[in-house]
């Protein structure tokens, strides 16, 4: 796949992984197509993008309300006449224990997180059906693989999207549509910085290991290299990793390292 020939459309790219992925794009030559609520940080990034790339739109979006993706997908189309790849990568984090979070909390965690995502892709799903092809990428965490303390409502929001992006993937594989699982650890972003609380704001911290995860350049050449190869899921961590597969494959050893991980 060559980039320079593809219609990218991003999510959540005003800052972290997806501006990340926006710059690494542009270098390539890419069409791009840039959403997120905030359209000064959009314009920003879009500005940036066009020192590599003369294609570069911007298109806000809340995830949280989802009403007008349909128009939005049909308003992204007429930038470039297509949309070849959609990078699910916009969402919120949480920060507070689940017996303290109150249900309009764990509402919105799961409105941005999974209904968001997964309405903008069945608005961009029939464009891609007419095109005969396309690809699907979606920033999941490794929170979507096993629970983490201080993160319940952002977890089953993740947990949720691997269960309908692959069973999604079995039902438009025929129509040459790829999906890709992308399951970032820490990366150094300021996610946690935005990361709501029990009552609703924002965390406004940034967590330690955050501070020393993994660089946002490096996790997007990881994410990039994993569409151009067309992975099913793809794991970006360095120690966190491995609690993937001692759930797979060690459950009792991963319980047992569970119980020892301290809320933060």
């Amino acid at each position: 796949m060559r980039i320079a020939e593809k219609v990218f459309w991003i999510t959540g790219a005003s800052s972290g992984i997806g501006e990340a992925l926006a710059y690494e794009l542009s270098l390539s030559g890419a069409k791009l197509i840039l959403s997120a609520r905030n359209a000064e940080s959009l314009a920003r990034v879009q500005q940036n993008c066009l020192k590599n790339t003369s294609f570069c739109e911007i298109l806000p979006l809340d995830l949280a309300n989802s009403s007008h993706f349909i128009e939005l997908a049909e308003k992204a189309i007429t930038f470039f006449g297509s949309i070849d790849i959609l990078i699910n990568n916009g969402g919120i984090s949480q920060r507070s224990l689940a017996a303290e979070t109150p249900m309009d909390v764990d509402r919105k965690i799961m409105e941005v997180d999974y209904f968001g995502t997964i309405a903008l892709t069945k608005a961009v799903i029939p464009h891609m059906v007419r095109q005969q092809g396309g690809h699907i990428v979606v920033v999941s965490s490794v929170v979507g693989k096993f629970g983490f303390p201080l993160r319940s409502a952002y977890a089953a929001a993740k947990h949720a999207l691997h269960g309908f992006f692959e069973s999604l993937r079995s039902e438009i594989a025929p129509r040459n549509i790829n999906i890709t699982l992308v399951c970032p650890g820490r990366i150094k972003t300021n996610i946690s910085y935005h990361a709501i609380t029990k009552d609703g704001r924002e965390h406004g911290q940034m967590d330690p290991g955050q501070a020393k995860g993994i660089p946002a350049d490096v996790c997007a050449k990881k994410i990039i290299a994993a569409v151009k190869s067309n992975k099913k899921e793809i794991y970006i961590a360095r120690g966190e990793k491995v609690l993937i597969y001692l759930k797979r494959y060690a459950p009792a050893l991963f319980y047992v390292l569970v119980k020892k991980i301290a809320p933060k």
